[in-house]
Order: structure tokens, then sequence, then C-alpha cells
């Protein structure tokens, strides 16, 4: 066996399905108030699942408040409604509804409606008085449901302003069709953009707060909140679909700027409210590890995980995950439906290679306690990473990157054999605008 090998079987803590399998993760975790959980792919179920009962004693045994998804925040949003008793859907399945767009399975897949519901009983469990937990949305790329979920909150609270938000929105009415025909016609220069009604909606929504607020109290601060947000998913959505066309990096970087303000934004919410704020993220590793230690950072671009480093520093864990072969979910084209594809053997200069190599199934490594095998691994190699289209003909073009692994993660778990996600549907609907993760995948 290589050095290398006999470090990793030295560091490495054995994941064998047991209860105890977390501990060791725990004890890491220590008085962090921010878990960063990634995945190496949308569509492997042993991700899902271990986030989930990762995710499960955070809230039990550490105090955390909530899950941060990679995600948009309407859709979310109502899943965060039915976690915590709100009136409207009688089930986890129902509260799952609005995740329709590709790819469906992402969100509404066998495992995230077992955890859902698990969030359901938790919080129905709990004192009268204590805090539930919630689940949200990161993402922007649900401009017209945010723009929707504005004018409906203005409506309830104040009508008139509801009709100077429909003006503002109606912008984006001339130009038709999905979101990309504005970006495309705004972004080139080809017709006026609508950046100007979005931030003066925005602005006009933070301006009434406090009218808003004498509604109701703690409700009137939630609805509040919610509807803010939306605007701010608006107008950064209308930024985004701007830049996406042009030959940089901006609209990536602009993704997940938005997702590190929505963070943030979160935290502070539940501060202001006296609420525990610990929360857990869960996105792909190529948002959650350090761009800095990635192909990425070449390219300009930066990513949450990152953010999050630079201004959080030793309150966050970051943890990373991925596998050597399988099969995932995942579709062959943009829009196509979902597949239970095969994933092929690690490339051989690759981060999973190396572990295979180890010859233990499943393990978990922390480099923070190990410097030896993080110097000894701390060296370029490709990285696995399959988003929600995986072409295997393309392997190492389009879903490998390279990295210094112990740079980008503080933990990983790594899994040799892993099996797709359960999607609850297997066929995509007709898309109305831009999806999640579109045009990367991620």
């Amino acid at each position: 066996m290589t050095e290398l090998g006999k470090l990793l079987r030295s560091a490495a803590s054995p994941l064998t399905g047991g209860a105890a399998d977390f501990d060791p993760l725990m004890r890491v975790v220590g008085n962090a108030n921010l878990v960063l959980l990634g995945e190496a792919s949308h569509g492997t179920h042993e991700f899902y699942c271990a986030r989930a009962l990762i995710t499960k004693r955070l809230m039990t045994e550490k105090g955390f408040c909530a899950v941060l998804a990679e995600a948009d925040w309407p859709d979310s949003y109502r899943v965060n409604r039915y976690v915590q008793g709100a009136p409207g859907d009688a089930d986890a399945e129902a509260a799952l509804s609005d995740f329709e767009r590709f790819p469906q399975w992402m969100w509404r897949n066998a495992d995230l409606l077992d955890f859902v519901g698990w969030l359901r009983s938790h919080n129905d469990g709990l004192n009268r008085d204590a805090q539930k937990v919630g689940f949200y949305g990161l993402d922007l790329y649900s401009l017209h449901a945010s723009m929707a979920a504005v004018v409906d909150y203005l409506t309830a609270v104040d009508p008139p302003s509801a009709r100077r938000a429909r003006r503002h929105y109606a912008c984006f009415d001339h130009f038709g069709g999905p979101v990309q025909s504005y970006g495309l016609a705004a972004g080139l220069g080809l017709a006026p953009s609508c950046e100007a009604g979005v931030v003066r909606e925005l602005t006009e929504l933070r301006l009434h707060a406090a009218d808003y607020l004498m509604h109701d109290g703690v409700s009137a601060q939630e609805a509040l909140f919610c509807a803010v947000q939306n605007a701010k998913v608006v107008k950064n959505a209308e930024q985004y679909y701007r830049s996406m066309f042009r030959a940089n990096v901006s609209s990536w970087n602009l993704r997940d700027q938005h997702m590190m303000d929505t963070l943030v934004a979160l935290l502070e919410h539940h501060q202001r409210q006296q609420r525990p704020a610990k929360m857990v993220v869960w996105a792909h590793n190529s948002h959650l590890g350090d761009a800095r230690a990635t192909a990425m950072h070449e390219r300009g671009e930066l990513n949450l995980g990152q953010l999050v480093r630079e201004r959080f520093g030793r309150e966050a864990l970051s943890v990373g995950f991925t596998t050597h072969h399988g099969t995932v979910t995942a579709a062959s084209d943009w829009d196509g439906p979902a597949e239970r594809k095969a994933v092929r053997l690690a490339l051989p200069e690759s981060y999973e290679a190396a572990f295979h190599a180890a010859g233990i199934s499943n393990f978990m490594v922390d480099f923070t306690r190990h410097p030896e095998l993080a110097l000894a691994l701390d060296k370029r190699r490709l990285e696995r990473a399959i988003s929600v289209i995986y072409r295997p003909q393309s392997e190492r073009s389009i879903h490998y990157f390279g990295a210094h692994l112990p740079r980008q993660f503080d933990v990983v778990l790594y899994y040799d054999e892993t099996r797709a996600v359960e999607p609850l549907e297997r066929t995509a609907p007709p898309v109305a605008e831009l999806q999640e993760t579109y045009p990367s995948g991620f």
C-alpha cells in the first residue's frame, strides 16, 4: 500500500451505517454556527440521506434552527410554512409541490420527502414556546414567482402599493415567453432593462416597513421579511439574467453573492427576534467548497463557501461529499426527463481514485485534525462534479475540475459506491423560466 493509502486508513473514520457514524463529525462541529453540507451530484441518495441524518443531529443536539438549500425562495418558503405548522398543505408531498420545474427531482425526491416529514414531526413535538426549525431557499431563479409573491403580500397589507408593484413588474411583460428572452434582449442592449423598476420596488418595501409591521406582531415581521426577500430575488434575478449572456463570470458570482446575502439576512432576522441563529446549508460542492482552492478561482469566480469562510472563519465548518462509482439520477439534456444513469469509475488522477485505492468502502476524513494527511493530499488533483445533466462520454471535460481538496473543505465524506436518488416523478414538465442550476447545472 502507498504512503498516502496508509495515511488515509489511519485518519479515516468508517461510515458503517450505524447510529454512531457521525459522532466524530459532531465533535468537529463543536460550537460552529454554520455547517455547510455539500454534494458531488444533484442526484445521489447517500448524499441526501447523510445530510438529513447530520442535520437532524445538529438540530436535536446542537440547537441548529434551519436548513438553507440551493433552491428558490418561494418554493422553499412553502415547505417552511408546512414544517412550522402553518395552515395550508396537508402533507409533506403537497408542501413540495412548488418544485415543479426542471430539475424536479433535485428537491422532489423520496429522501427529501422523508426529511420534510421529520422536520414537521420534530416541530410538532416541541414545547409551545420552543423555537421551531425552518427550511429556506438561497437561490434566485424564481423571478416570476417572487414577483407574484410581492404583489400578493402588498394586496393584503397595502392595495395601492400592490398596484404600484404591478406597474414596476409589468416591464417584463413586454418580452413574452421565458425569462431568458428578457435577459438576452436587455443584456445585449437590444431593449431597455427593467432594472429601475425592480430596484424601486425593493426600496419602497423597505421604506414602508414600519407601517407594515403595525399589523400583527411576530407574524407581520415574518410576512414582511418574506416579501422583502422575494423583492431581493426579483432585483438580483433581473441582474443575473442580463449578465448571463455575456462572456464573463459575473452571472456565477452574482448568484453566489445572492446566496451569501440571503444567508446573512436569515441570520440577522433570527437574531433580531432573539432566536437561535445556527444554520445548515445544503448545496453542491461547487458552491460550498472554498473556490480559492479550485480552478474556479483562476477564472475569477467566487462562491458561497469562500464568502462564508472570509466572513465567519472558524464559526463555519465546510463538509464535502464525493463518490467513486455507482448510479445517479440526472438528465441527458436540459429539460430532459430524470434518468437513472451509471456513474463511471473515477478517473485515475482524481481524489476519488485515491480514496478508492485506500480500500475502505465509506469513510470520513477530518483535515483539521490530520494535518499530515492534508499535506499529503495538498496537490492539485481532479475532483468529481456531476450536475443535473450527466454525459459520461464527456466525463473528463464536464464532470471534473481541478482542486486542492484539503483547502477546499474542512471535512470530506466519501462513499465508494452510491445509488441514484428516487424522484417522486420521472417526467419533466414545460419550463416557464430559467431553472435552478442553469446553465452550468450546479
